[in-house]
């Protein structure tokens, strides 16, 4: 199955992007079967960076789960909430 994972992070802990940077690109060029894509989202109007989204390729979301949880950011504290939500893709390239 495809997710989507929408991350918003915590705009007081955004310092945490720039000191885990490298080990979580790292993660995920090691976890990249599995995530598809991945990058920033920023805010339209303030250009302030707002959270993250994936498109994971996963047998269930508690194995989503499991990978966003391994991702170095998670115990820092810059995630503030994540949703996982399936995806069905209807246009598009593969």
């Amino acid at each position: 199955m495809i997710y989507a994972v929408l991350f918003e992070d915590d705009p007081a802990q955004t310092q945490k992007r720039t000191e885990h940077m490298s080990a979580h690109l790292a993660f995920l060029a090691a976890n990249s079967a599995a995530v598809q894509s991945a990058g920033p989202l920023k805010d339209a109007e303030s250009g302030a960076a707002a959270g993250g989204l994936w498109i994971v390729s996963a047998e269930s979301p508690a194995a989503v789960r499991a990978l966003v949880e391994a991702d170095p950011f998670w115990p820092t504290g810059l995630r503030k909430a994540v949703r996982i939500l399936e995806w069905t893709q209807v246009f598009g390239a593969p």
